[in-house]
């Protein structure tokens, strides 16, 4: 008879560890070593979340809040912000991949002034172009929900690659200006 632990989370870590025992006692050892590799691990802690999480809510609450006040909800908006724009990026990062397959990890000042201008010129571009009214809000969807995803899979880096990281099954990152500091300070701080 096994001794029952004392608290539900070290329960629940016991029972994990000994299925993978028993997944490694029993599974191709070339096969467990694989599934091991490619588990994904969080890149950030906390702070980095966190601050992930409330700055996805507060772009995507301001959008809902202000199409909700107005009675005006714009379809096109959310159509071009959860699937026009992830589908860009998704596009070119497959292409990226598919010319060289192997892990790029972008932090120079050029990545820093891309991820600031790349959404901004996106954002404004109603104002210039009229007939683009809808890529303001657009931007803050993607880039809001974006930011939520990355805090839920933990990625660190720009938010920009979070959904194409996810389905291409890849952990690339370009430098992001707002949280490339964050995730530093994120480092330093010590774990528990």
């Amino acid at each position: 008879m096994t001794k029952q632990p004392a608290f539900l989370v070290t329960a629940f870590a016991s029972r994990m560890s000994e299925s993978g025992q028993k997944v490694a006692g029993d599974a191709n050892e070339a096969n467990y070593a694989n599934n091991v590799a490619r588990r994904f691990h969080r890149n950030i802690g906390p702070i980095g979340t966190a601050a992930r999480l409330v700055l996805g809510l507060l772009l995507v609450g301001s959008i809902v809040y202000g199409q909700l006040l107005s009675g005006h909800l714009s379809p096109i908006t959310w159509a071009f912000g959860l699937l026009g724009f992830p589908a860009l990026v998704l596009a070119w990062h497959f292409w990226r991949v598919r010319r060289n397959p192997a892990r790029f990890h972008d932090t120079s000042a050029l990545s820093l002034v891309l991820s600031i201008a790349v959404p901004l010129t996106f954002y404004l571009a109603g104002l210039y172009v009229p007939a683009l009214w809808f890529t303001s809000d657009a931007t803050l969807i993607f880039v809001g929900s974006a930011l939520m995803l990355a805090a839920l899979r933990g990625s660190s880096g720009c938010e920009f690659l979070a959904l194409s990281n996810w389905l291409l099954r890849r952990t690339d990152q370009i430098a992001c200006a707002v949280l490339t500091p964050i995730d530093s300070l994120d480092r330093r701080s010590p774990r528990s």
